[in-house]
């Protein structure tokens, strides 16, 4: 950039700008170019930080000066005269007056404040909503300053007593080295206290804090009382009051960065704050501890036209808040007519549990035949705290064969699941209803406005035929022109049946006649507040692969998830045959359901050490891997024994067979269920150091190839499955080598969508391997949509057929990992299978 006056485009917009060469920081000789070139990279993780929020400004003209000689610095809180027209801007008024601020929604806001010399951008913790109006603020900011004698090590300290607290509190916080002295803790709110209430929260805190801590906290501000200790700020909650906002410069004597951290960094004891040159590698590498708490609606603020804020909204937020069922409520007169009409409005899908969120209290579903001025079928499905409405006119298919029509109607209470009676004529719906099928439903897939699967559990007198049901609704725009018009199909594959076309009412669900490629039934992820109750068995989760063993007269065979034959791979595993009664295997074939593992010190499933085995299929090879790294079987489930399936078999019983059946010992172990509560469960696989614990229903049938919420995982870490797309160049002490891998995972269309890069966790021999396998499988292009351009600069592209499995962090709101570690290949496993693991 030239020092002379110029004009630059950044986001569409138009800035003049200038004396692009004048020092700021005479420290360190940073001129306001770099401080534009900081907040133009930096623009997409600050900005939604700071959207919407009202920006007060502290601004060196002269720059920072130094320590000797500090520059002078002015606060600015009202939008300057001469700003540009196109920066939004939002009116906050006071008693007798008003003022005007900046909203920075967009890159080109930032680059303003930079020509001005705005170093600091402050913001405080609500946002305006998209007509202007101030709402209640969407986190909580906790301002640890160490007093005379105290540093970053105590805030960090002090930190961590917060975050217990916080976390009692279900608020996750996230840390960040304010660039000045002391430690921010930003934990998100929902929105619905006041500014004050919050406070008050915050000021409790801090008093607890410093009653249980009185040699180290301190909430009051006088500055008499910090001396060696850390005053917990509460007051930063105050709705007049601001806070320096994440990823903003700091004037200081060096360009330092209020950086967002990770709580590993705080236990670091070299912890220190952090230069723009530090987060712009950071930023660079994907690292944003704190997106989370970024804002995901529109951060447009003009229209065409208007020049207004718009309305649009993230996915997630479209209802929240709305009145789901106004509609309903508008076409019925309580005083009219027999229907359930509440008065308390039911709102949005962010104040109610989903369907199958409690799985002592499963959604429910009703079917009603309804005799109005058409004969139709009303099916109901709950969801969203409301009963998601079809009329379907022939009834709900009983033949995989046919589709049948179905009408979205309007959401109706939850009470309208038990109505049965007489509609008067003349009023909305008049006619007869009756209650055709009603029970419980678990929910597979719920794509708002796209797809619905479901299996539906009616009564045994029911018209459903008292048999699971497994239906699919799809969205048929286009059809007959209406966007209410869907297509309602009973599902080819139904639980428990042989995949025939017809399944009529009265046919029972038949167990298979084969043994033959029985799929493991899966987990669906889920929650300690998802399993109360008593009617559940809790397994440890064992961290290795899933297989499928039948063992008869003649021996053993292994299948791995997708069926692929792995007998050869783990032959010490034949000994399974030893540890049946012939006299059971005389009867048929016994169907087992396990993990193979590989055991670590103190006998703990070890992931990594399982790599040793995986994939091996010559002798020589398995036999000298085996001498090394010998497996076991984990075995938690019986499928088929005595010559018969137990597939329709309640778990409870299952597993009493199950230990009736094997006899334990060698290489072959059948752990017992936990005896005890789920929290006690979960305690104990900690404890153990296991990947976390299974929940099942102890009523609970095997559905094959299914993932059923009757079983509930919970895992003590975050692991995800991912498609390898590419790698980088290493450098250091992998120059020369793979550095990283990219990464990628499909959406809920199998579109495989760019997920991030792994570099820890690779050792020696993975890279080597690395670098042998992929020598072969290189493509031109990337196979994953949304690489960034900064990953895919010096990326080598590979064929996306190699599924791995990672550890992360957390997964930030464009579905990148945050702190990925690689665990190790799975083979076990197709590209086309991996998903995102629900959160």
């Amino acid at each position: 950039m030239a020092a002379g006056q110029q004009t630059v485009e950044i986001g569409g917009r138009r800035l003049r700008v200038s004396n692009l060469d004048k020092v700021l920081y005479p420290a360190t000789g940073t001129t306001k170019a770099e401080v534009l070139h900081y907040y133009a990279q930096v623009a997409h993780v600050l900005i939604p930080q700071t959207a919407w929020r009202p920006v007060t400004r502290k601004r060196w003209v002269n720059g920072v000066g130094t320590a000797a000689e500090p520059g002078q610095v002015f606060f600015r809180k009202d939008l300057e005269d001469a700003a540009p027209a196109w920066i939004p801007r939002g009116k906050i008024e006071h008693r007798t007056s008003a003022n005007v601020y900046p909203l920075a929604n967009e890159p080109a806001v930032l680059a303003w404040f930079g020509q001005l010399a705005a170093l600091e951008i402050h913001t405080p913790q609500w946002r305006f909503d998209a007509r202007y109006r101030p709402q209640h603020p969407d986190r909580m900011v906790l301002d640890l300053d160490p007093g005379p004698g105290a540093g970053l090590a105590e805030c960090a300290e002090v930190a961590r007593l917060c975050r217990q607290i916080l976390t009692a509190m279900d608020l996750d916080a996230v840390p960040v080295t304010s660039g000045s002295k002391g430690i921010h803790l930003y934990a998100e709110l929902p929105g619905t206290a006041t500014s004050e209430q919050v406070s008050q929260v915050a000021h409790e805190l801090a008093r607890a804090l410093e009653a249980d801590h009185p040699d180290l906290v301190v909430s009051d501000m006088k500055k008499t009382l910090r001396a060696g200790k850390v005053l917990v700020d509460w007051s930063q909650n105050n709705a007049n009051k601001t806070t320096v906002c994440p990823y903003s410069l700091r004037g200081r004597e060096h360009p330092t960065v209020a950086a967002p951290r990770t709580w590993e960094e705080l236990d670091d004891p070299g912890l220190a704050h952090l230069d723009l040159d530090v987060v712009l590698e950071r930023v660079a590498d994907g690292l944003d501890p704190i997106a989370a708490q970024g804002w995901v609606g529109s951060l447009t603020t003009e229209n065409e036209h208007s020049g207004r804020p718009s309305t649009a909204k993230a996915d997630d937020e479209d209802d929240a808040g709305a009145d789901l069922l106004a509609t309903y409520r508008a076409k019925r007169d309580a005083a009219k007519t027999p229907e359930p009409v509440p008065e308390t409005p039911a709102h949005g899908k962010h104040e109610q549990p989903s369907a199958g969120s409690d799985a002592d209290n499963p959604p429910t579903f009703v079917i009603q035949e309804h005799h109005a001025r058409r004969l139709h079928w009303d099916f109901r499905l709950e969801h969203a705290g409301v009963l998601v409405s079809w009329a379907v006119p022939k009834g709900p298919p009983l033949s995989t064969s046919e589709n049948r029509l179905a009408v979205q109607t309007e959401d109706h209470p939850l009470e309208y699941g038990t109505f049965a009676g007489s509609i008067p004529k003349g009023e909305y719906g008049g006619g007869e209803v009756t209650i055709w099928d009603h029970g419980t439903y678990e929910l597979e897939k719920w794509r708002d406005g796209k797809e619905v699967i479901a299996t539906v559990t009616g009564q045994p007198d029911g018209g459903l035929g008292g048999v699971p049901r497994r239906f699919a609704f799809i969205h048929a725009t286009g059809m007959g022109g209406d966007a209410k018009n869907w297509l309602l199909h009973l599902m080819k594959e139904q639980p428990g049946e042989d995949g025939g076309d017809e399944a009529q009412p009265s046919r029972r669900a038949a167990e298979p006649a084969v043994v033959d490629g029985i799929a493991p039934m899966l987990a669906t992820a889920g929650a300690v507040e998802d399993l109360r109750g008593a009617d559940w068995a809790f397994e440890m989760k064992w961290d290795g692969v899933r297989v499928i063993a039948t063992v008869t007269g003649d021996g053993v065979t292994l299948n791995a998830r997708h069926g692929a034959d792995i007998t050869a791979t783990y032959p010490e595993l034949a000994d399974l045959a030893d540890r049946i009664d012939p006299d059971v295997l005389a009867a048929g074939p016994v169907v087992l359901d396990g993990e193979v593992v590989a055991l670590g010190p103190g006998n703990r499933p070890d992931f990594g050490r399982l790599q040793n085995r995986m994939g091996l299929t010559r002798p020589r090879d398995v036999t000298a891997a085996m001498r090394r790294t010998p497996v076991h079987v984990m075995l938690f489930d019986v499928l088929h024994l005595g010559g018969r399936s137990l597939l329709r078999t309640p778990y409870e019983k299952r597993r009493r067979l199950l230990a009736d059946a094997v006899r334990e010992g060698g290489h072959v172990h059948v752990p017992d269920a936990f005896d005890g509560d789920v929290e006690e469960a979960v305690e104990a696989s900690q404890d153990l150091k296991l990947e976390g614990v299974v929940a099942k229903k102890l009523s609970s049938v095997y559905q094959p190839g299914q993932r059923a919420r009757t079983w509930i995982k919970l895992k003590n870490q975050t692991h995800q499955e991912v498609v390898v797309i590419g790698w980088r160049a290493g450098k250091g002490g992998r120059t020369g080598g793979i550095g990283s891998v990219l990464v990628a995972v499909p959406d809920e269309d199998g579109v495989l969508r760019y997920a991030g890069r792994v570099g820890s966790g690779l050792t020696d021999e993975t890279l080597t391997g690395m670098a042998r396998d992929f020598a072969s499988a290189t493509r031109k292009t990337p196979a994953a949509e949304g690489v960034p351009a900064a990953d895919a600069r010096d990326a080598t592209w590979v064929r996306a057929d190699r599924v791995a499995e990672v550890s992360f962090g957390e997964l930030t709101r464009d579905h990148r990992l945050r702190h990925p570690v690689w665990r190790g290949w799975r083979p076990d496993k197709s590209a086309d299978e991996v998903r995102w693991e629900p959160s």
